[in-house]
């Protein structure tokens, strides 16, 4: 029988019909029906203007800042994050201070954050200074970036406090005011790092007369030695032979048993240093002088944990060498002798650092008020803000607790939930990034498959935070290039 035009569809074909209009979009479910269970996001690319101008307006611009070292990527939009100090402060203007203070649990990749914005900017020109690598984190870094390896400790190397260093050669080409205000201040350098050693050594306070013993002491030096060549050997010798300029200064005129109560205490804690518990590091001539022509990285890592004596009278050297040699590079710019140049210091492990002797948080809170004048950018790299709290003296833990209030920028990693209301005392945190960063500090799980530990659920992952915005989440991700000069666990990898 046939069907006219007014005769309705078969019951089947209009089951078929309603059955196609309802299908999901995800398929039918069942066999044969080809539901998809995972929907793939859809391809993207990243390009600048200029490349895809074409493609105008179907474009959408970053929410993050591109000026800097590129760091990783927005967790949320996947945008790329630049950042640094340096860049931050001196091209966006987007910080008041080029430092940058570093938060979060071991093994979630401070170091590797640090490490990247050094390489990056090495290539912009910035010169990455690390002046005391405690661990040592930086050294394979700085050797694959063609720069200067020191190593000090015992048996490893030796520092002369009293070498001038980058400074007499600066102040050779210098005239006037200027020579004159550099080679003060390299002395005024000198003075305060063997006081600062003195006082170390014997666990008290150098008096106003034994600085001023100090002082003229050195000036015999000058006068009969090459810049360089007296070290604590000669100026114990001084102290022993009583030249007239040292008589004057201690009032002893031609009492010789005066002269020897003003002295001995003083000539016997400088022999202390030569032969005593900081062995041979300081009573020779600098076994490789400080050049911040290349990349530096001064490697203590070879001195023992517990020898924490020795180790804060290092890093005190180090810190006075080092920007010894950064004045004298600022001298030089500012007779338009040089061209100007930016460094980029870092100071990883700061709660060692802090602990490790008197004078050492007076040094870095100086540093931390001081990189805008000199010219440098910071980067100080501790676990916890308990750090900065720990310490015995109620004057250098508020000293510590500025540091990160002064900072340009917080990068913080996995942080335990007790550990963020003293980090909330310097920048504020939403309720969306708390549990964030506790998010990053879960232990990792277990990998069945490999029968190992997988990597924590934080590693490479920071919050940014600048004053009182909302902060950026990204994740860094290293290159090939970059691993193998990454690895701080390297005496595990060998096993």
């Amino acid at each position: 029988m046939k069907l006219g035009a007014g005769t309705q569809a078969s019951p089947l074909a209009a089951k078929e019909k309603t059955t196609l209009a309802r299908v999901p979009a995800r398929g039918l479910p069942g066999r044969g029906g080809g539901r998809a269970s995972y929907v793939e996001a859809a391809p993207e690319w990243r390009a600048t203007t200029r490349q895809v101008c074409g493609l105008w307006p179907f474009i959408a611009g970053s929410g993050t800042p591109m000026v800097g070292v590129p760091i990783g990527r927005d967790l949320r939009s996947a945008a790329t994050v630049c950042c640094d100090p340096i860049s931050w402060f001196a091209r966006a203007g987007l910080i008041a201070n080029p430092s940058m203070f570093v938060l979060g649990k071991p093994g979630l990749g401070k170091s590797s954050l640090i490490r990247r914005m050094a390489i990056g900017l090495c290539g912009y020109g910035v010169q990455p200074l690390i002046f005391g690598d405690l661990k040592p984190d930086y050294v394979d870094l700085i050797g694959a970036l063609g720069g200067n390896v020191v190593c000090l400790g015992r048996g490893q190397g030796s520092l002369n406090v009293l070498d001038p260093g980058a400074a007499t050669a600066a102040a050779l080409r210098l005239v006037g005011d200027a020579r004159r205000k550099l080679s003060e201040d390299a002395l005024g350098r000198r003075l305060t790092m063997v006081a600062a050693l003195v006082g170390l050594n014997r666990r008290g306070r150098v008096t106003d007369i034994e600085e001023a013993i100090i002082a003229a002491a050195l000036g015999v030096l000058d006068e009969h030695h090459r810049p360089g060549e007296a070290t604590l050997v000669e100026l114990a010798a001084v102290l022993e032979e009583g030249p007239e300029t040292l008589r004057r200064v201690t009032l002893a005129r031609d009492n010789d048993e005066r002269y020897r109560a003003a002295t001995d205490g003083l000539q016997a804690s400088i022999v202390a240093l030569i032969d005593g518990a900081l062995g041979s590091t300081f009573a020779r001539r600098t076994s490789t002088p400080v050049s911040l022509a290349a990349p530096l990285c001064i490697d203590i890592s070879g001195i023992a944990e517990t020898d924490e004596k020795l180790q804060a009278a290092v890093l005190l050297a180090c810190w006075g060498e080092g920007f010894g040699a950064i004045a004298a590079a600022q001298a030089l710019a500012d007779a338009g002798l040089e061209p100007q140049r930016n460094f980029f210091i870092v100071l990883d492990e700061l709660w060692r650092v802090l602990r490790a002797g008197e004078g050492l948080v007076d040094r870095v809170d100086a540093l931390t008020r001081l990189n805008r004048q000199k010219g440098v950018g910071m980067a100080l790299i501790t676990h916890t803000m308990a750090d900065l709290l720990a310490l015995p003296n109620e004057a250098d833990r508020m000293k510590a607790q500025g540091f990160a209030e002064r900072a340009g920028f917080i990068a913080m990693a996995g942080l335990a939930a007790d550990q963020l209301p003293a980090v909330e005392k310097v920048v504020a945190l939403s309720q969306p990034e708390r549990d964030l960063i506790c998010s990053w500090s879960s232990p990792p799980s277990w990998d069945v498959v490999e029968e190992r530990e997988a990597p924590p659920p934080g590693r490479g992952k920071f919050l940014i935070k600048v004053g009182g915005r909302p902060g950026i989440p990204v994740e860094v991700v290293l290159t090939g290039a970059e691993r193998a000069v990454n690895d701080t666990n390297k005496q595990w990898r060998q096993r």
